[in-house]
């Protein structure tokens, strides 16, 4: 069994910005020769998450509204009051979200449904460069 940790940064928007990291993934599993296992996929920070979705227009709206509508965005947070960086909520949707999902592969392939994507969301109110790690266990071809 291997364990190999690798990482890359994309870009986002902020305000529950939605980025597919499907590709990445998959690519880290293919360039290191891994056959089977299971990629740890974790965003660093306090504001964004990850998670798996649908990457498609329609859901990409409704995500982020579904967010509003549980943790508004113009309510008053004692971390804003803290630290007057007016992103308390990023703070609460990221904590409810969770910072990480594990996928298995098999043959080097990810094991996601049809319509499954892994998907960083980025709750910070500000665009942000956010690094992604990819914790790989498994066994090499």
């Amino acid at each position: 069994m291997n364990i190999s940790t690798h990482s890359f940064e994309v870009r986002s928007r902020g305000m529950t910005d939605i980025i597919d990291l499907t590709g990445n993934v998959q690519a880290i599993i293919n360039e290191n020769d891994y056959s089977e296992g299971s990629a740890l996929v974790f965003a660093g920070g306090s504001t964004a998450g990850i998670t798996t979705i649908e990457y498609e227009p329609g859901l990409l709206k409704d995500y982020p509204a579904l967010w509003e509508k549980i943790v508004p965005g113009n309510d008053v947070y004692k971390h804003d009051e803290t630290w007057h960086d007016g992103n308390g909520f990023s703070h609460i949707r990221a904590a409810l979200q969770g910072a990480s999902f594990t996928v298995p592969f098999i043959q080097g392939e990810l094991l996601l449904g049809t319509w499954q994507q892994i998907i960083l969301i980025d709750f910070d109110n500000r665009p942000r460069s956010r690094k992604i790690i990819v914790q790989i266990t498994g066994r090499k071809k």
